[in-house]
């Protein structure tokens, strides 16, 4: 969150959510104090690579279904990450290259390597704004966001494996209704969310690490999960772990367990 170095500023004295997620899908961007959290975390969950890189493929599977099956050409990604190819912007782009993508996340790290995320088509467009999602109202201002996203008309708006690391001290619920109050009619939202409903007692452990490295964190359970889609109308299979939301070939074959991932994952439409 915000409070991991000043603007602008990489701190590398704690751990920061999005360098340790570069870790668990083996990519090098981070630094010693991640990964010995990483280490932590997979000391108590060994699943937590295989959990990343489920995750990581249905963003991909959820964007390509976004851009080919539902039409979306605007799509606006929060809690972004270190750039992992393929990116978002490279998923829809492929299916329609006139997309137009604005990226945010709140980690320095982002911002330096921002340029592999702003690689668009000609057709297209992509930007980014460095900012929290608990200032959601300042996202939705950005000048970069108004420069490249037409809001009168549908916006998918991006939420994966970030919720669960706002507590709800920050009124999470609050903050996705007021991300999509300005979005226009036929807009989606897009979530995936770790959840202790498979392993309650491995979850507090991987908890109490982020918490310790001074990251909040909470995970929830289904019905909290299914609570962010409230006023939605949720595309089929619903809030499903995200091995199964209409899962491709390599996903219907992948040999994973639900508590390995341990995340539930939904789509759903602003009617």
């Amino acid at each position: 969150m915000s409070d991991h170095g000043a603007p602008g500023q990489i701190d590398t004295s704690r751990p920061h959510p999005a360098r340790m997620y570069d870790y668990y899908l083996g990519g090098k961007d981070h630094y010693e104090v991640d990964l010995q959290a990483a280490a932590h975390v997979l000391e108590v969950y060994p699943g937590i690579k295989t959990c990343a890189r489920t995750n990581r493929s249905f963003m991909h599977r959820a964007t390509r279904w976004l851009a080919a099956e539902a039409g979306i050409r605007q799509f606006l990604d929060i809690g972004t990450g270190i750039p992992t190819e393929p990116n978002l912007h490279q998923v829809a782009q492929q299916v329609a290259p006139d997309a137009r993508i604005v990226y945010t996340d709140n980690d320095p790290i982002v911002l330096t390597h921002a340029q592999a995320l702003l690689r668009s088509t000609p057709q297209g467009r992509t930007s980014y704004i460095q900012a929290d999602v608990r200032e959601p109202e300042r996202i939705m201002a950005a000048p970069e966001l108004g420069d490249t996203l037409d809001l009168s008309q549908p916006v998918a708006l991006s939420l994966n494996a970030l919720l669960h690391f706002v507590p709800d001290e920050f009124e999470p619920y609050e903050i996705v209704q007021r991300m999509l109050e300005p979005l226009a009619s036929g807009s989606y939202l897009v979530l995936s969310h770790c959840t202790p409903d498979f392993d309650p007692a491995t979850w507090e452990k991987v908890v109490e690490i982020y918490r310790q490295g001074g990251i909040p964190a909470q995970v929830r359970s289904r019905k909290e999960v299914e609570e962010f889609f409230t006023g939605l109308e949720l595309v089929e299979p619903g809030v499903e772990v995200p091995h199964r939301w209409k899962p491709d070939a390599e996903a219907a074959a992948a040999t994973v367990t639900d508590a390995e991932v341990s995340f539930w994952a939904g789509v759903a439409r602003k009617p």
